[in-house]
């Protein structure tokens, strides 16, 4: 019996420190050399440039289904699902169980690049939670959620994604569902700390999202001052409008007003 109670308590460690180890090996900058080979599909806000990217990215890889072209086709997927199924409720449906059960491949293989891996457990959480908005199953968004607090906790450190995708769901649930609703402010803050101590953590495209998404949180007038400023970041850092710039400007017109 005590060999019995000693083994189990040897297993236990170990899967609790393969955990850690698996998010302790992961080279930060191969994970960025990949967020730049994946940044063109991710975060996609102009509908016309997603439907011409979605052909595009099927197309390459009908010609090549490599892993990285893999990932790419799981991330337009959620990005399709996201931008043509949820946010426009057009014609596109099942993109996101597509998503889902491509990233689901890709995150359960045993020889998936290990720094793909918070690209591909954080938008496969994500893709969970718009499968369930688009069914109206609600149990499958506190499913992602669970697979968001483990992709935070392996990969967070490394990869703004895990924290960036749990907070923008969070921040377009419904308001019984306030448990999760509080990840829109922390996990955008938490992007921020973290951003400060390291400049290349997140790219300026996705930082001006951040900020507008905390000034969208803080509408009140006790905090009117700081969401301004928090706009006015969101604005500077996007010149070129690939981010949240034109959300900023049109959230600054509302609240100047």
């Amino acid at each position: 019996m005590r060999q019995l109670i000693t083994l189990l308590l040897i297993m236990a460690m170990t899967t609790s420190n393969s955990t850690t180890a698996q998010t302790q090996k992961l080279d930060f900058s191969k994970v960025k050399v990949y967020e730049h080979q994946l940044e063109d599909v991710m975060e996609i806000i102009d509908t016309t440039f997603l439907k011409t990217k979605l052909k595009e990215v099927e197309v390459d890889f009908g010609k090549n289904s490599n892993e990285i072209n893999k990932v790419r086709l799981g991330i337009i997927y959620h990005e399709t699902a996201l931008n043509l199924t949820f946010l426009s409720k057009s014609s596109y449906k099942g993109y996101a169980k597509k998503s889902f059960d491509l990233l689901t491949e890709l995150f359960e293989s045993t020889v998936t690049t290990k720094e793909l891996m918070p690209f591909v457990a954080s938008h496969r959480a994500s893709a969970l939670s718009l499968l369930g908005g688009e069914t109206k199953k609600l149990g499958l968004v506190g499913e992602a959620f669970t697979m968001f607090e483990q992709a935070v906790n392996n990969y967070s450190e490394v990869s703004y994604l895990p924290e960036f995708l749990r907070g923008s769901v969070a921040e377009n649930l419904p308001f019984f569902f306030f448990s999760k609703r509080k990840f829109a402010k922390l996990d955008m803050q938490s992007i921020i700390d973290k951003q400060n101590k390291n400049p290349a953590y997140a790219s300026s495209k996705i930082m001006s999202f951040v900020y507008w998404a905390l000034a969208n949180q803080h509408q009140s007038k006790k905090y009117r001052t700081e969401s301004l400023a928090y706009l006015e970041k969101a604005i500077s850092l996007d010149p070129n409008h690939v981010g949240g710039r034109k959300r900023a400007e049109e959230l600054k017109e509302k609240l100047s007003k």
